[in-house]
């Protein structure tokens, strides 16, 4: 199959819907507003919002690590299908590890959860998944069956992953996308806990950004997420016409709701900070990164 180029978009200020985007919205709209409009904070300076929304953690930053060590692998693996040196690969992690953390400041040790978070600490994690993606079979098969069409993998377009869904702007980017033959395969790698429910919209997105950009039936996609940690496990989405009308309904409500919270639209300016509720949940509020702002009371 033949990968044409990716369509581009003129730059328009009307806030697009994602699924990360809509899960914070979803979970605390205060949150929402810090994460998407803290510079229309009238409160809190700039310099703080921002300081925080960049606040990392031990999973997120493993997560990241990991995510690039396999970006990094699969371009190598565009040159050669040389058989991959363990010890060297992991040297490779353990040094991106330890670059990536001198950068960052992790949430757990701003709010003193934990006195420290070392690059050795992160490592440990990060070469345990790392062991998990070099003996899955998804490697394998990227190996075996993949590889000789490697010339069009398209692996982490650049920009936001822009399309249109129901005429809505959308971000849906992917991780890793290969054709075979007549199809198209795309791979998403999870480091976290399994979420099926919201992986699935993930999954769904992604076909429908590679339908649009590519010219495709989504039915010709196979969107698949890959969990690496704590065991490797597979899901594959099965694209239905039931499920892809449901997903684009979703998509167009979720847009609304989210447009209810602007008194601009087109520019995409939000209503006052007060009018983005607080969560009434602990749990929540506990691992927020803006809880020193917030101050919700429990």
């Amino acid at each position: 199959m033949n990968i044409p180029p990716i369509k581009q978009f003129p730059f328009t200020s009307i806030l697009g819907w994602s699924v990360s985007r809509y899960d914070v919205f979803d979970k605390c709209k205060r949150q929402y507003f810090y994460s998407y409009y803290g510079k229309f904070d009238k409160e809190v300076s700039q310099a703080k919002i921002q300081q925080l929304k960049s606040l990392t953690s031990f999973a997120l930053e493993s997560g990241n690590i990991v995510h690039d060590c396999i970006r990094d692998l699969l371009v190598r693996m565009q040159k050669t299908t040389k058989p991959i040196s363990k010890p060297r690969f992991l040297q490779y992690a353990k040094t991106m590890t330890e670059n990536y953390c001198k950068s960052k400041t992790f949430s757990e040790v701003y709010y003193k959860q934990k006195e420290s978070v070392t690059a050795e600490d992160v490592f440990v994690q990060v070469s345990k998944i790392i062991e998990n993606f070099l003996t899955c079979k998804r490697l394998k098969w990227i190996f075996e069956v993949a590889s000789p069409e490697s010339k069009d993998w398209i692996i982490e377009p650049g920009g936001f992953g822009e399309t249109r869904i129901e005429n809505y702007k959308a971000y849906c980017k992917v991780d890793f996308l290969i054709p075979v033959k007549d199809k198209v395969y795309i791979l998403d790698w999870k480091t976290g806990k399994q979420d099926l429910q919201k992986h699935s919209r993930q999954l769904i997105g992604y076909s429908l950004w590679a339908s649009y950009h590519f010219n495709t039936n989504a039915k010709n996609i196979n969107s698949t997420v890959v969990y690496l940690y704590p065991d490797y496990n597979e899901y594959t989405v099965e694209l239905t016409d039931e499920n892809l009308a449901n997903f684009r309904q979703q998509v167009e409500t979720e847009t609304k709701q989210m447009y209810e919270y602007l008194k601009d639209i087109e520019n995409n300016i939000p209503k006052e900070k007060d009018c983005f509720e607080k969560t009434d949940n602990e749990f929540f509020c506990r691992y927020c990164n803006f809880r020193e702002i917030c101050k919700n009371n429990f």
